[in-house]
């Protein structure tokens, strides 16, 4: 990923024998980067002088938010702390590297993110350079940079400008970084400069419904007005007209959107029968959107939708904290979502910055509302050992274990760490993609009853599975796994980086959430759920499965049977092109559902030995779904 910008910003290249040597493990990941762990380790112990990180920096023009992948030219004044910046030393200067920013550069006047800098500093000489990874730097020489002077900074100073994130956020940072007695050693400076990134015009809709609801009750429509990139749009004056799809549905003719109501908007919808139904929206110039299908049943379980795996600006992501959950509940219309920040990845990485990770609980706590809207406290234990894994707790307590720190190096060595605790930790882009993960070591069946099969990455579930994980592992497949015996639901989440939980897929073409089975909304059903596997995934659409086996719920565990009947009913997002039964390791039926939006298969199976059975579901547009197991003694 992005190791070079971790170091540029926070330390120095390693010198020869110096690099720190990795305990010996049994095994690791089968793409383990143990080169980048020992970097890590290294920056953690080189040694700051005082005047590193001195000094403060604002940005002079422009004042006002800049649009979401414009071009700009932006002018910063750094100026120097107490014990100022010694001949030899340097302050450096550094684009965000995430998400479309130009990469700082002072070699090409005529490309996007040209560079300059000078200072009125009489006596004082600057050398710039260039890095990589948009790592701008100036060498003081000449004599001191003395507390109270100035460099001035000019970043996109040719005329093609500085292109900004295409994700729209606030305070998006330029980074500001000083080597004070120029040994090599750097530290970012308190407050860099930032400036907000605002969404741009709006260029489609988003309707959200719930999946399932009882007869005569109310349900919540979310409509929202997004950007080409699926940010939330600047608010506009615009007239939305709605049609249902379906019986008995009463869904009011037109919505109004002004300036002053913002570009989202909740509306209660009345569903008197049972039957199902979708939401079409259409704009001045026709159809724009369409919603999922809502199943109203009497017997229909209640499914949350959750993506309990994501990024902000607080590591290597877009949106602040706030911003983040406000999008999963009120755009996406998710009912569960955690944010999920490094533990050790990025310019700030939260186990050496409480504050952050203070900021991250804070809006876990402000936005959790039972039965509205469950939020998660978590972070990624960023592992380029044994593969990543994201920790969710289920309280609103809970400590960063650093995958850095020694202590907490392997994956049991985290379980124990959390023993005690209402905590679970899930395994993601386990088949391939920045690390696989170290399936030597089984999942602990407190900590982790399912795995996430599918997210931006691509799917892990297996080789012939839609839109793969890229660099996949042979035999890393989760299905793999569950060959070894291992017992593990299937979720998705979406380990979006966009700002946009819940909606990865929409930009990226693949994401994932997970479908959670469960009757009441609170941070302990949801545990109560994942534990007993009682969950599916999809790679983004919100497609609806419902199946048993003998009677019993997906994720459930049950002395062989022999034979069982196998009941599922499907309601896709779009045309299902079939589904897939899969045992112990192979495709035992392929049924085709000739691109119907639903889809219904009753089976009475037979030679149902030990092992396990799932559900794939594939869609026409690529849109898939993955049933847990029913796994059989």
């Amino acid at each position: 990923m992005f190791l070079s910008v971790l170091l540029f910003a926070c330390g120095g290249p390693a010198e020869p024998g110096k690099v720190p040597e990795l305990p010996q493990t049994a095994s690791l990941s089968p793409t383990a980067r143990p080169k980048v762990v020992e970097e890590l380790r290294l920056d953690l112990q080189s040694k700051r002088h005082p005047a590193d990180g001195q000094g403060k920096a604002w940005i002079t023009t422009p004042i006002e938010p800049i649009p979401a992948g414009d071009y700009a030219r932006l002018e910063l004044i750094y100026e120097a702390g107490e014990l100022g910046v010694a001949q030899g030393g340097m302050v450096y200067l550094q684009s965000s590297p995430f998400w479309g920013w130009s990469q700082a550069q002072g070699l090409r006047e005529d490309y996007p993110g040209y560079t300059t800098v000078s200072t009125q500093a009489l006596g004082v000489e600057l050398e710039p350079d260039t890095f990589a990874d948009g790592l701008f730097a100036v060498k003081i020489k000449g004599r001191k940079l003395v507390s109270g002077e100035q460099l001035h900074f000019v970043y996109g100073a040719g005329p093609s400008g500085a292109q900004v994130d295409r994700y729209a956020e606030r305070r998006s940072r330029i980074w500001v970084a000083v080597d004070g007695d120029g040994d090599g050693v750097r530290s970012i400076i308190a407050n860099s400069p930032a400036i907000d990134v605002a969404a741009g015009p709006a260029a489609t809709a988003l309707a959200v419904l719930p999946s399932t609801a009882k007869p005569k009750t109310q349900v919540r429509l979310n409509l929202s007005l997004l950007d080409a990139n699926a940010n939330l749009a600047v608010p506009t004056e615009v007239v939305l007209s709605l049609e249902a799809i379906g019986k008995n549905v009463e869904v009011p003719q037109e919505v109004v959107f002004t300036i002053a109501d913002g570009s989202t908007k909740e509306i209660a919808l009345n569903v008197p029968a049972e039957g199902f139904f979708q939401v079409s929206v259409h704009g001045p110039d026709g159809p724009i959107a369409l919603s999922n299908a809502l199943l109203v049943s009497p017997d229909a379980p209640r499914v949350l939708w959750a993506d309990l795996h994501g990024h902000s600006q607080l590591s290597d992501g877009t949106a602040t904290p706030r911003e983040y959950y406000a999008y999963a509940r009120n755009v996406a219309g998710l009912d569960v979502a955690a944010l999920t920040d490094h533990d050790h990845w990025g310019m700030e990485p939260l186990s050496k910055n409480p504050a952050l990770w203070s900021e991250i609980r804070e809006a876990a706590i402000g936005f959790h509302q039972p039965e509205r809207f469950v939020t998660l406290l978590g972070y990624e234990w960023t592992n380029w050992l044994h593969g990543h894994r994201h920790v969710l707790y289920f309280t609103d307590e809970g400590e960063v274990f650093s995958s850095v720190d020694p202590r907490y190096e392997t994956p049991p060595q985290l379980w124990e760490a959390l023993r005690g605790q209402s905590a679970l930790t899930i395994a993601h882009h386990s088949a391939g993609g920045p690390v696989a993960t170290n399936w030597d070591y089984p999942p602990d069946p407190e900590f982790e009853p399912v795995t996430e099969v599918a997210s931006v990455h691509g799917s892990s579930e297996a080789a012939d599975s839609p839109r793969p994980i890229y660099q996949p592992v042979e035999g890393n497949w989760v299905r793999d796994q569950l060959d070894r015996g291992y017992r593990l639901g299937l979720i998705g989440s979406g380990d979006t980086h966009d700002g946009h939980p819940g909606m990865g897929h929409l930009v990226s073409g693949t994401g994932g959430v997970a479908a959670i089975l469960s009757e009441e909304l609170t941070r302990e059903a949801v545990l109560e759920a994942l534990r007993a596997r009682r969950v599916y995934a999809t790679n983004g659409p919100r497609i609806l499965v419902r199946t048993s086996l003998a009677g019993r719920r997906m994720g459930s565990s049950m002395d062989a049977p022999g034979e069982a009947a196998l009941i599922a009913a499907i309601m896709g997002t779009g045309p299902i092109s079939h589904v897939d039964l899969i045992r112990n390791g192979s495709l035992a039926e392929r049924v085709d559902c000739q691109q119907q939006l639903t889809c219904f298969v009753e089976r009475q199976l037979s030679g149902l030995d030990k092992g396990y059975l799932y559900l794939r579901v594939v869609q026409v547009d690529g849109g898939a779904a993955w049933s847990s197991p029913f796994f059989f003694d």
